[in-house]
């Protein structure tokens, strides 16, 4: 189940469970819409890109199963980038021409 984090890693821009402007690596790491346009597709920790992040539903459509927010409901941890602006815009340059399927 995804962790669903609470923030942009990189401008710490809130992005609750139901923004359709949160973005995702495979790692989960966490970036808005305009983040994910100036780090170009890039993911500062782990160099892969990014998806829209899918939304928790906040009903249980099947409620047999109760799968909705209320009962797994989203982190509340905020995550911050480590890496520093330079090195991270580095990272960018260094393999945003790489397809991320090549990376």
């Amino acid at each position: 189940m995804l962790e669903i984090r609470p923030n942009c890693e990189l401008c710490d821009k809130d992005l609750p469970p139901q923004s359709l402007d949160a973005h995702i690596c495979s790692y989960e790491c966490t970036f808005c819409t305009d983040c994910v346009e100036k780090l170009q597709n890039v993911c500062p920790t782990c160099g892969g890109g990014f998806s829209p992040r899918p939304i928790r539903p906040r009903r249980p459509w099947r409620p047999e199963l109760n799968l909705r927010l209320a009962n797994q409901p989203a982190s509340t941890q905020r995550v911050h980038q480590k890496f520093m602006t330079e090195d991270i815009m580095a990272h960018v340059d260094r393999i945003k021409t790489i397809a991320p399927q090549d990376r």
